[in-house]
């Protein structure tokens, strides 16, 4: 099957989205497929083979974060000069109604359509208001793909419309199979030691890093050698400035981590915690901590709660609380059994994400979406207009 993929948001910065679009075109062509995929990058940035750079990207704000995205009469001449070229067997969107090239995508194309929705947006308000516009980008798609539970309520309740839920995959193998960054974890022992991990934009409300801050003060101040590791975006004076002279050297910033090194840095915490406010309809890096066989501690939303089966495999805390925090992270440091069997049905639960599992189960809508159409992806300019 020759398929197309297109990422709205810029390769040239890492994301959720853009790893899920990066490990599923790996995955069908690990299962015999040919993917071309197209998404925001600068020319001479370097990109797997069957990645094509659109070009230049530029931020907007999108679902409480900001998002690079590639619009306009370029992008658009890219995209339709793409899929002729492509001669597809089926177009696979993400985030469709983004102004991206997901969205010009589908207006470009005709044939079989697949639209993946990954947010679970909360604005319903607006989503009605625009509903009219957004209702012709909608007619162009033949199947619908939701990540989570939450992203396909968007569909059935705002947009007129159901979806397969298919969530996000991970690459098991390859988060279970790395090396600990070198020393680390360290030593963790009753009433001392233990090492904590946080990956993402620190200074981004929603990702809640101020409550785990202050868990970790507190608890810092309890107990001798606990240490944070931090990656993700941000300055690092910044990071250390936010936490009290008495516990600031033992915090560690890793800045920036490529794929590898997001790995490493999960199996080298005793416990990895996402203290989320909002926002998310899924929740990848939970699923990424599992396959690295690290216990998790998450905030109580919703996702959260289904990728860890109602807590059996991570302990929740009431979202937003510090000091329950703290009290479940001290709790699990000193009882390695616990952690232990959380790491146990972890290891279950995300057998059911490897991706060619859920490859195999996004094939399944590709194959439904061609039988309906009964055609190849087309630019719609040699079929005219409706």
């Amino acid at each position: 099957m020759r398929i197309g993929i297109v990422c709205p948001y810029s390769f040239d910065v890492p994301g959720g989205v853009q790893n899920h679009v990066m490990d599923l075109a790996e995955a069908l062509i690990g299962l015999g497929h040919e993917v071309s995929v197209l998404a925001p990058a600068d020319e001479d940035s370097t990109l797997p083979s069957y990645v094509v750079p659109a070009g230049r990207s530029v931020p907007l704000p999108y679902n409480g974060s900001v998002a690079r995205i590639a619009f306009g009469p370029v992008s658009t001449a890219r995209v339709r000069r793409w899929i002729t070229r492509g001669d597809f067997d089926v177009l696979h969107v993400h985030e469709p109604l983004a102004l991206s090239l997901s969205m010009l995508a589908v207006l470009s194309a005709r044939g079989p359509v697949v639209a993946t929705f990954h947010t679970a947006m909360t604005r319903s308000r607006v989503l009605a208001a625009a509903q009219g516009a957004l209702q012709i980008v909608l007619e162009r798609i033949t199947a619908r793909i939701a990540v989570s539970a939450l992203a396909r309520k968007v569909q059935v309740e705002h947009l007129d419309g159901g979806a397969v839920e298919i969530p996000n995959g991970v690459a098991v193998a390859k988060f279970a199979g790395v090396e600990p960054l070198p020393g680390w974890p360290g030593e963790c022992a009753p009433g001392a030691g233990g090492t904590l991990g946080f990956l993402g934009r620190f200074t981004e409300p929603r990702k809640g890093f101020p409550i785990l801050r202050d868990a970790f003060v507190e608890l810092a101040r309890q107990r001798p050698g606990l240490r944070l590791l931090v990656a993700g975006p941000g300055d690092p004076d910044d990071l250390y400035d936010r936490f009290p002279t008495d516990v600031r050297d033992r915090v560690t910033f890793l800045g920036l981590v490529s794929e590898e090194e997001k790995a490493r840095m999960l199996r080298s915490v005793h416990l990895y915690v996402a203290p989320n406010t909002g926002g998310e309809s899924f929740g990848m890096i939970l699923t990424e901590a599992l396959a690295a066989g690290t216990t998790v501690v998450a905030s109580d939303l919703d996702a959260f709660r289904r990728v860890l089966d109602g807590g059996r495999a991570g302990r929740l805390f009431p979202t937003g609380d510090a000091l329950v925090l703290r009290d479940r992270l001290a709790e699990l440091l000193d009882d390695p059994a616990q952690r232990a069997e959380l790491t146990a049905c972890g290891d279950q639960v995300v057998a059911n994400f490897d991706w060619p599992v859920v490859a195999r189960r996004v094939l399944e809508v590709y194959a439904a979406a061609i039988e309906a159409t009964d055609g190849r992806v087309i630019d719609q300019e040699w079929v005219g207009s409706d």
